[in-house]
C-alpha cells in the first residue's frame, strides 16, 4: 500500500467566499509521485505535468489534481463529497501501485479537442443564451469539458450530431 493516510483541508474560494461550493486540499502523508504515470495510464488523465509531476483528471464533474504530496479537488458540494472522492482516489492510487508491473506508464495527457474545430460546428450567433458572451468563449469552455453540444440553445440537429461525433473522440465527462 503506497498511500496510507492524509489530512484534508476544506475551504471556500478566497476570490469569492460567497460561492456555495467548497474546495479540498488533501495533504498526503506519503509521497505518491512514483505512481502518477501509472495512475495516468489507468484513469486517462486529462493532463500530465512532468516537472513537478502531477496528473489532472476531470471526474465526477470535478477537476482533480494529484501531486506527489497533495490532492486538490474543486467545486465540491460539501465535505462528504470530498471524503467520497478522496477514498476513491486512495483506492485507485494503491491499486495502480500494486499493479504497476502490469501497467504501461503514461507520461502524456489525453488528446484534447481543438477550440477552433468546436467553433466551426457551432452556430456562431453570439446569442448569449448559453450564458457565455460569445460562441468562442463557449467553444473554449467546451474544450475544457465544461459544456457539451446540448448546452448550446441555438444548435440545430445536424450540427449537434457532428459536434457530438467530434467530441466523442475525446475522453470527456460532461
Amino acid at each position: 500500500m503506497l498511500l496510507k493516510s492524509y489530512s484534508k483541508e476544506i475551504f471556500r474560494p478566497e476570490c469569492n467566499p460567497a460561492f456555495e461550493s467548497v474546495h479540498c486540499l488533501a495533504h498526503l502523508d506519503q509521497d505518491v509521485a512514483e505512481v502518477l504515470p501509472y495512475l495516468n495510464a489507468v484513469l486517462g488523465g486529462f493532463d500530465y505535468l512532468k516537472d513537478p509531476p502531477a496528473v489532472i483528471f476531470r471526474s465526477q464533474g470535478k477537476l482533480i489534481t494529484v501531486h506527489g504530496n497533495k490532492i486538490a479537488i474543486n467545486a465540491l458540494r460539501d465535505e462528504a463529497e470530498a471524503d467520497k472522492i478522496l477514498q476513491w482516489l486512495q483506492r485507485e492510487i494503491n491499486d495502480a501501485w500494486a499493479n504497476r508491473d502490469n501497467i504501461q506508464p503514461c507520461y502524456e495527457g489525453a488528446p484534447k479537442p481543438k477550440v477552433i474545430e468546436i467553433l466551426k460546428l457551432l452556430p456562431r450567433t453570439n446569442c448569449r443564451e448559453c450564458g457565455e458572451p460569445t460562441c468562442m468563449v463557449f467553444a473554449a469552455r467546451m474544450a475544457e469539458g465544461v459544456y457539451g453540444p446540448a448546452d448550446c440553445p441555438q444548435m440545430i440537429a445536424e450540427s449537434n450530431h457532428r459536434l457530438e461525433e467530434y467530441m466523442s473522440q475525446f475522453k470527456f465527462e460532461v
